[in-house]
């Protein structure tokens, strides 16, 4: 669609179209809503990363909850989102080994355990053995700088399911 056609939307539909861009947080969609018309995805994307940046440490670390572990209980249950487990899938995060596994889910506890919310990466730019790494590295940080690089993945997300979403913007044509 485009953005006229998002800008035309109601609020209901608004919010039921973009209200997984930010994984299960639809409220930050329904915030962004008022500030139509977007002049562009460029401008809907900017919203929404204003919005974020603007929520205090707490409510940040809240979106960062929303997520799920990564080739967790929730991929091979069945209880992902369905952009979520699309962008599992594609990073090869349906297919571990065992040993992959079991690494994972061991990383992914020890992270949750330091950090208090899981990790976050955008899987679409990533394939499971990056992540494996990235997750091994990031659980050596300090939380304030956990907290801000996991936001920053949730941006790379969105922007991502954005762009699924909404046609570009045109260039400029001087």
């Amino acid at each position: 669609m485009d953005i006229s056609a998002v800008n035309a939307l109601s609020y209901e539909d608004f919010v039921n179209i973009f209200g997984n861009v930010v994984e299960k947080c639809p409220l930050i969609t329904a915030a962004v809503w008022t500030s139509r018309p977007f002049i562009g995805l460029n401008a809907l994307e900017a919203a929404i990363n204003e919005f974020i940046d603007a929520l205090p440490e707490s409510g940040k670390e809240g979106i960062l909850r929303c997520h799920p572990d990564l080739a967790g209980r929730d991929l091979h249950g069945g209880a992902l989102t369905r952009e979520s487990r699309e962008e599992q899938r594609r990073a090869g995060l349906d297919a571990l080994s065992s040993a992959e596994a079991s690494r994972m889910a061991r990383l992914n506890e020890e992270y949750k355990e330091r950090f208090g919310f899981p990790f976050v990466v955008c899987a679409r730019m990533n394939d499971k053995a990056s992540i494996l790494r990235e997750l091994s590295e990031r659980c050596q940080n300090e939380r304030a700088a956990e907290r801000a690089r996991g936001i920053a993945e949730v941006k790379k997300i969105c922007r991502l399911r954005l762009q699924g979403l909404v046609l570009p913007d045109a260039p400029n044509k001087l």
